[in-house]
């Protein structure tokens, strides 16, 4: 019995914090519901492989083979380094230039992919070791953003490599989603796994799947969790399924056809929903869509609620549409602050638990300084504080802006951070960038490296341990202040970068890559600022620890 319990134990442990493990929120907004026209797509903690390069376009004599690797997101093996070859298909002859990281996200002609990673009933997961699939999907990223320039190319080319060569999950067995955008349009695609005994050779598809067009203005959030709803599978405009999008389920015992009962693909694949999804889908929705019926009220009206069961509704996922029409148009800032949301003056919130409360040696009772949204495992131990998924988590995220009244080499904007968001500054990377920063390419996660920015964020953060509620205002107002800058400066050079690329494509292109280098620089050394202001300010030497 306590040796079955140890195994239940550490798989739960192992579900839990596997890198990158039900942790991704993406956030895509259509062109016409976003402030500026142009289309947002976004991911938060994308894993541990923090490091980019550019990767650069190359040509390849007719019949090459492109290998297909396994362990793309492995931060621990040289940045030159892809993985493990577990297989070969046909290579383009021709590929695009892209950044690459644990999940690559854009190329040079402004196309970008966000990944989420999702739930899916226990009958379809495979092992790795047992199967015959090869495509993961921050692999099928790859392909898409070496060959393709569109939304809907990598749609095509993504869902023909799951059904040629089999959908290989990467994060413990699960499903996957990717928010797929270019200037013009955004495309949810959802693919699950098939189940074991998959061949290639059996022509049968090797993944199901569903895709769907983002309304040109609305908005929408994948919380690690399926959004595709009912399917029109006659509207190829804005729908897309594999052969098998049905029959899986029919042959499951998961629908019935004959039931009369529309066909709901999320109800279907997805198992029962868990708060760590609901609770993400209820802060977009109650914000951007706060028209919705059923929508529960989650504010914070003393700090006991965090713990009050009788309080914190489950409501039923149906509540919530695919994409809303959002109440305001959203920006680049927005998306910032969402990705950022640690549900703060919410029951979510894990900074307002009753243990933060304490006497203040007058009677009364004080907040402590110490309250933090990101307790430590010791700290919720000590103080029994329920863990809360936070949309902030760390890892490193980005946002893709993409612009398509300007040049691709500086219409697509990505915006990374690398570490904890709510604590790091976000770096501004045209996309015609030719190589990264040193600083943002360096991360081992068992040596400290000053020259690596994630190094440089993470020991920023640590030092708020110190005195959070304090400490953070120091870094959120240096924080804001660059980013401010940032937002200035592009805003103000954009007109002539357009000149200039137009005139001397390749001097343009130094001139982008310079900005992007002192763009960093100025980040790290604003932190490396920050740290000596916060060790200098609230050193253990003046917590008291000599009190007498």
């Amino acid at each position: 019995m306590k040796k079955m319990l140890f195994t239940l134990m550490a798989g739960l442990m192992l579900a839990a914090f596997a890198p990158g493990a039900m942790s991704c929120t993406i956030i895509a907004v259509g062109r016409k519901a976003s402030k500026d026209g142009s289309v947002i797509v976004s991911q938060t903690d994308c894993g541990d492989n923090s490091r980019f390069k550019v990767m650069h376009g190359r040509k390849y004599p007719k019949g090459a083979m492109a290998p297909v690797y396994w362990g793309l997101q492995n931060v621990r093996q040289p940045l030159d380094s892809m993985g493990e070859i577990i297989g070969y298909i046909p290579q383009a002859e021709q590929t695009y230039t892209y950044i690459r990281s644990a999940y690559s996200h854009i190329n040079e002609h402004q196309l970008a992919i966000a990944e989420s990673t999702m739930s899916q009933r226990a009958e379809l997961k495979i092992k790795r070791e047992e199967s015959k699939q090869i495509i993961t999907i921050e692999q099928a990223m790859i392909f898409a953003l070496e060959r393709c320039k569109t939304s809907r190319e990598a749609v095509d080319l993504i869902t023909h490599l799951v059904d040629t060569y089999g959908f290989l999950p990467s994060c413990i067995d699960e499903s996957e989603c990717l928010a797929i955008g270019d200037p013009n349009e955004v495309w949810i695609l959802e693919v699950f796994s098939t189940g074991p005994g998959w061949d290639p050779g059996s022509r049968e598809p090797g993944a199901i799947w569903a895709a769907r067009r983002l309304p040109d203005d609305h908005a929408t959030l994948v919380p690690n969790w399926s959004i595709i709803g009912e399917i029109d599978v006659n509207d190829s405009e804005n729908y897309l399924v594999s052969s098998n999008y049905m029959s899986k389920a029919i042959e499951h015992g998961w629908y019935d056809p004959l039931s009369g009962k529309p066909f709901i693909w999320k109800d279907v694949y997805s198992p029962v929903p868990r708060e760590w999804a609901t609770s993400r889908f209820w802060l977009f929705y109650s914000k951007y869509a706060p028209e919705l019926k059923d929508i529960p009220d989650r504010s914070l009206k003393s700090p006991f609620d965090t713990q009050n069961p009788y309080i914190q509704y489950v409501e039923p996922l149906s509540i919530y549409p695919f994409s809303c029409k959002p109440a305001e148009k959203i920006g680049v800032q927005d998306v910032m602050a969402l990705q950022r949301s640690t549900f703060e003056g919410t029951i979510y919130d894990m900074s307002k638990h009753p243990a933060y409360y304490i006497p203040d040696g007058k009677g009364n009772i004080k907040y402590s300084d110490l309250a933090t949204p990101f307790p430590t495992t010791s700290m919720r131990e000590l103080l029994g504080i329920t863990w809360r998924r936070n949309v902030a988590r760390g890892g490193y995220g980005m946002i893709c802006q993409l612009r398509s009244w300007l040049p691709n080499e500086i219409g697509g904007i990505y915006w990374i951070y690398v570490d904890n968001q709510v604590v790091s500054p976000y770096l501004p990377v045209y996309c015609g960038v030719q190589d990264m920063p040193a600083s943002y390419k360096l991360y081992d996660p068992d040596n400290f490296d000053d020259a690596s920015a994630k190094w440089t964020f993470d020991e920023v953060d640590n030092l708020l341990y110190l005195n959070w509620q304090q400490g953070f205002k120091l870094v959120k107002e240096e924080r804001e202040r660059l980013e401010a800058s940032f937002f200035d400066e592009i805003q103000r050079e954009e007109a002539s970068l357009v000149k200039y690329l137009k005139e001397n494509r390749r001097k343009a292109l130094q001139t982008i890559n310079a900005k992007v280098d002192e763009r960093a620089a100025r980040n790290v050394e604003t932190y490396r600022e920050l740290r000596r202001k916060l060790l200098t300010k609230y050193t253990n030497n003046k917590q008291g620890i000599n009190f007498q």
